[in-house]
């Protein structure tokens, strides 16, 4: 590791630490290595854009931010979450659980755990805390703990990324959190169950069931959209890009034609905030292109992979060292700039080890969506105490034991990876 390396990762660290955005400071570290090393400061464009412009699978994560902002809007969440109160609704701690399902749903539709909260999450925890049933903070931090799902259910932006690191298939990685995702929901519904009893939480109102088949049908249209787009994909009609532009074509249709809930003035508003998402996302992932550049000139990958096979280090081991890294670093850093940056130094170590890759990329988008609720720094707790104006603190305290949960179900997915790579191989994956 030269010299000049070390002085621009110190100051990506430190440009980082003092509030610069991540993607300005890791373009700033990258200028000052070439100009050390006398390499002409112009990869730093060429890099970025060859990456961009070369990696077809990216044009995805503009396409499914798209659908998610169309899904959003006007009364598509509403009639989803009306489905899930009359479905889940009459169990005890109803409300809490059917912002479990609404989570898991939703998730087959958007793929960002932010748009999840932003989202639908801000309606479920109105209904929530009408009537004082539930404390406000509690009624957030659950949202933010079944918000880590919406990544993890395919459609997936984080696996997307992962997929374009490590050469893996989206169509697999998609796959193989299905089964992650539903874990984890029953297991923040078990949790539920448990607190509800325990701190006697009212009961909701229960929807007569006569009504579900009505209600079903007011949803149906909108429930399809994740079945249009696994069958797409699985049924080899599409590829995932290809499925991302279908699932946001389909999105619009159902939002401005069948349910007429959004206008025209709406449909510019969505598709411009769905261009300063995807731009947001496209620079980090740029500075990010540019870093991994350095770090495969100074051949750090294989650096770290001979370190760690020369301690004689097991696969459990392996894992049991990356789940805690990122879990720390998680605290700290966005979801992208992990992905981008530090988990393709592992991935050498994971090939030599015999780790299959499909199984360590759910493992760490898991984890990493775990960083997204962890103080101090939780993205997903900050948006919402944003989006409702519930007290930071108030979330923070009651958002403990779903962080310890969502550990122990990681612990469980990382160790059994027979769990997670079942789907794939039920579809011929031979991994």
């Amino acid at each position: 590791m030269s010299i000049a390396f070390v002085f621009s990762l110190g100051a990506f660290l430190l440009l980082g630490a003092i509030g610069m955005p991540i993607a300005i400071a890791a373009f700033a570290a990258s200028i000052g290595y070439l100009f050390l090393t006398g390499q002409d400061v112009g990869l730093v464009a060429e890099q970025s854009l060859n990456g961009l412009f070369n990696s077809y699978v990216l044009l995805a994560v503009p396409l499914f931010i798209l659908a998610a902002n169309f899904m959003n809007a006007g009364t598509i969440s509403d009639r989803l979450l009306t489905f899930c109160i009359a479905i889940v609704g009459r169990l005890r701690g109803g409300l809490a659980h059917v912002n479990v399902m609404a989570s898991v749903i939703f998730s087959g539709m958007s793929g960002s755990a932010i748009a999840d909260a932003a989202g639908i999450g801000r309606v479920i925890i109105d209904l929530m805390c009408r009537e004082n049933r539930y404390p406000p903070g509690y009624a957030a931090a659950l949202t933010a703990a079944s918000s880590v799902i919406g990544p993890i259910i395919p459609p997936s932006i984080p696996m997307i990324l992962y997929a374009l690191i490590s050469d893996t298939s989206i169509g697999y990685l998609f796959l193989a959190g299905i089964v992650p995702g539903l874990f984890l929901a029953l297991a923040l519904m078990v949790l539920n169950v448990i607190v509800a009893h325990k701190r006697d939480f009212k009961r909701d109102e229960v929807v007569p069931l006569k009504k579900i088949p009505g209600l079903t049908l007011r949803a149906f249209p909108a429930l399809m959209l994740p079945v249009i787009l696994l069958y797409g994909i699985y049924g080899g009609v599409t590829t995932p890009t290809e499925a991302a532009a279908v699932a946001a074509v389909y999105a619009l249709i159902l939002a401005a034609f069948f349910y007429r809930s959004i206008s025209w003035r709406d449909f510019y508003d969505l598709v411009l905030d769905g261009a300063k998402s995807t731009s947001v996302v496209g620079v980090i992932i740029a500075s990010a292109l540019v870093l991994n550049y350095l770090v495969a000139s100074e051949n750090i990958p294989s650096v770290v992979a001979d370190h760690l096979t020369a301690v004689n280090m097991s696969a459990p081991m392996f894992l049991l060292m990356v789940n805690v890294i990122i879990l720390v670093l998680g605290c700290l850093f966005d979801a992208t700039t992990l992905l981008l940056i530090v988990v393709p130094l592992f991935l050498p170590t994971a090939r030599l080890l015999g780790i299959d890759l499909v199984h360590f990329g759910v493992v760490v988008t898991i984890n990493i969506m775990i960083g997204l609720i962890t103080p101090p720094y939780g993205v997903l707790l900050f948006v919402l105490n944003g989006v409702t104006g519930i007290p930071l603190r108030d979330i923070i305290r009651e958002i403990w034991p779903f962080i310890f949960v969502l550990l122990l179900a990681l612990a469980f997915l990382t160790f059994v990876p027979t769990v997670v790579l079942w789907l794939p191989r039920l579809f011929g994956y031979a991994g």
